[in-house]
Order: structure tokens, then C-alpha cells, then sequence
């Protein structure tokens, strides 16, 4: 089948300014015919998009008016139509490659990201270690002695949790200030299930608090506290 009786069998089903979408003949609806043609098409300035459907026939192309025309993607594919490859060399082609397995590359990425993600972790906990230990060549009075003590109180596993639970505090009054300021103090009566919710996480919040606070008032003076 010649150029021409190809060109002539692309039937123009929807047309409208930046949108061409066409019926293709079904000599050339398979996989590597698609691939020339979204090739030859996106190399057309102002083509954007190209979106082809074998089992409908169907080619989509969306592109910037002010660029280009629809005279121009019609000019494109139709200088495709010969480099197009035959149905049956396409499959012969699929044929001889080997079978590759589509979820191998993810699955190898996946474990190499795991494998450098565990990596980061293992050095960071070395450093945060190494900061919580105090440094034994560090003369008395001096700014990393003093420091030191500070640094190991903040990277405390409570440390960690209290700044995340003040983070999330501080996040959803954000998120919800308009709310709050233009609705819900307003009018308090209708949005009370929005009040009790807050009045409810601020108990929590205030109840951990206290009984982290708790093991340190109760210690005396002089004496460690109780883990």
C-alpha cells in the first residue's frame, strides 16, 4: 500500500483550534507504526501532546495554535507514512527480543534506593552519637563543654518528639487559620464539633506534656532523675 492510499484512509474525526484527532487505517494501528508517528509529530514545533491508541485507531494530537496548524501535523504524518514499518516485521522484531521482565528494572531501583536510604541512615546515627558523647579532649568551662550537654539533651528520642508534636500543632492552625478566623469564631455554635475537636487535641498535648514533665519535678535535688 502506497503512501497516498494510506493518507487517504486517515479519516478527521474531531477538529477544533490545538486538537486533532484521526482514525487511522488498521495496516498501521500497531506499536512500532506509533512510535514513528509520535516521533515525527513531537519533532513539529508546538506539538505538546500525541496520544495513539492502537486497539481504537485513533491518534490525538494537541497542539499550540499559535504555533503551528492543524496543516502542519498533517504535513508531519503523512511524511511518516513511508518510514513506517510493516505489522509483520514489527512482530517478527517482538519476536526475536528477549522477554524481559517490565517490574525487573523497578524492583532492582527499588532495592538500590533502600539500599542507600538504609546507607544515609546508619551515617547519620553515627553522627548524632558521636554528638550526644561528650568529647573527652574538651577542656572544662570551654564553649563545646557547655554546649555538648545542651546538644545531647536535644537529640533525645523526647527531644524529637516533642519538636514534631509542636510542628504538627503549628501546621494545622495554618492550614485551618481561615477557617477558624472567618467561620469558626464567628459563629462557635454551629462549627462546635470543629471547637471540641481542638479542645480535645489540646488536652492531649497538654496531658503528654505534663507526665513527661512529671519524673523530673519529682526528683530531688542532687539526684538523677528516673528514666
Amino acid at each position: 500500500m502506497t503512501v497516498d492510499d494510506l493518507a487517504r484512509r486517515i479519516l478527521v474525526r474531531h477538529r477544533e483550534a490545538g486538537h486533532l484527532r484521526l482514525e487511522l487505517p488498521a495496516e498501521i494501528c500497531h506499536a512500532a507504526a506509533g512510535q514513528v508517528m509520535e516521533a515525527a509529530l513531537r519533532n513539529v514545533a508546538g506539538v505538546y501532546r500525541v496520544a495513539f491508541r492502537a486497539t481504537e485507531r485513533r491518534l490525538a494530537v494537541h497542539f499550540d495554535d499559535r504555533l503551528c496548524r492543524a496543516a502542519d501535523v498533517a504535513r508531519a504524518l503523512r511524511a511518516s507514512l513511508g518510514t513506517l514499518p510493516l505489522a509483520d516485521a514489527a512482530a517478527g522484531q517482538a519476536d526475536a527480543a528477549p522477554v524481559q521482565d517490565p517490574m525487573a528494572d523497578a524492583r532492582q531501583a527499588l532495592h538500590a534506593s533502600a539500599a542507600r536510604a538504609r546507607q544515609a541512615w546508619r551515617q547519620l546515627r553515627g553522627r548524632l552519637d558521636a554528638l550526644r558523647q561528650p568529647a573527652a579532649d574538651a577542656p572544662a568551662g570551654s564553649l563545646q563543654a557547655r554546649l555538648q550537654p545542651m546538644l545531647a539533651n536535644a537529640l533525645t528520642e523526647k527531644a524529637t518528639i516533642n519538636f514534631l508534636n509542636d510542628l504538627v500543632a503549628f501546621y494545622l492552625v495554618k492550614v485551618h487559620w481561615e477557617l477558624i478566623s472567618q467561620r469558626w469564631l464567628k459563629n462557635p455554635v454551629k462549627h462546635a464539633d470543629a471547637w471540641l475537636a481542638i479542645f480535645y487535641l489540646m488536652f492531649l498535648l497538654v496531658r503528654y506534656r505534663k507526665s513527661i514533665a512529671t519524673p523530673a519535678v519529682a526528683a530531688q535535688p542532687g539526684e538523677p532523675a528516673p528514666p
